[in-house]
């Protein structure tokens, strides 16, 4: 399958480009710093392009069979539109090319729930601060680009990891139509995730979480290893790096 990564530079979108070699695909791995890209192969096509310029995304999307969007941005003060205005491109780049299948990834703190396992601090007091106030602008934006997804007339998926953490390995991680009570999401499992709906219908037009249920971190583990911004470019539950 010809298949193009949105946010390909990311830590998730270096995975699931990798997996995809892997799995035997041809993949385009569409970022704006395209020299940066660390993966090399002669199925592999890195394309530079910005997602918020429309000419360079019609032109990444041509000729693929899929789109696969892992776009990451810092959280700010400031509105945030990257999600929102990516997205609406991309998907007005597929019906062009009549390239029908998409999966995009976005939060659980888009539509957060207190979780069983989370205890007061996680569920009442870092929770409600990511998703209100740190995150608010990220958020909001994250809810426009579903909006926009739901309305297309694609065949899509959107896919809401909790928070991310680094495992070696892909794990046998879960799918959940709607909310899932799971605090924590393997990138791995996320990228993973990612690639397995390009071959399973179940999940066409729907929204679903992924979680991992094996060698989760604890709170204070991943607020050390995840949540603290190591520099500028972080995104506060999924923490995604800047594309």
């Amino acid at each position: 399958m010809r298949i193009a990564v949105f946010g390909a530079n990311g830590p998730t979108g270096r995975l699931l480009a990798g997996q995809a070699l892997a799995a035997g695909h041809q993949v385009a791995a569409v970022t704006r710093q395209p020299d940066s890209f660390p993966l090399r192969h002669d199925r592999l096509e890195v394309v530079g392009a910005d997602v918020l310029d429309p000419a360079a995304v019609d032109a990444a999307v041509a000729e693929r069979d899929a789109v696969l969007s892992t776009l990451g941005v810092p959280a700010g003060k400031e509105p945030i539109s990257t999600y929102s205005r990516g997205v609406a491109n991309i998907v007005t780049a597929m019906r062009r090319h009549r390239v029908r299948r998409l999966a995009v990834v976005s939060s659980s703190g888009v539509d957060p729930h207190a979780y069983s396992e989370g205890g007061f601090l996680f569920n009442r007091v870092l929770l409600p601060y990511v998703t209100r106030v740190l995150g608010k602008t990220l958020y909001d934006d994250m809810r426009r680009m579903e909006e926009l997804v739901r309305a297309s007339d694609l065949d899509w998926t959107i896919v809401r990891p909790s928070g991310l953490y680094h495992l070696p390995a892909v794990t046998d991680y879960t799918f959940v139509e709607g909310h899932a009570d799971g605090r924590f999401t393997a990138r791995a499992d996320l990228a993973a995730s990612m690639l397995a709906l390009l071959d399973d219908d179940r999940y066409l037009r729907a929204t679903i979480s992924v979680i991992t249920t094996v060698d989760n971190p604890s709170l204070l583990q991943w607020i050390r290893g995840e949540a603290l911004p190591k520099s500028r470019a972080w995104h506060p539950l999924t923490r995604q790096a800047v594309e």
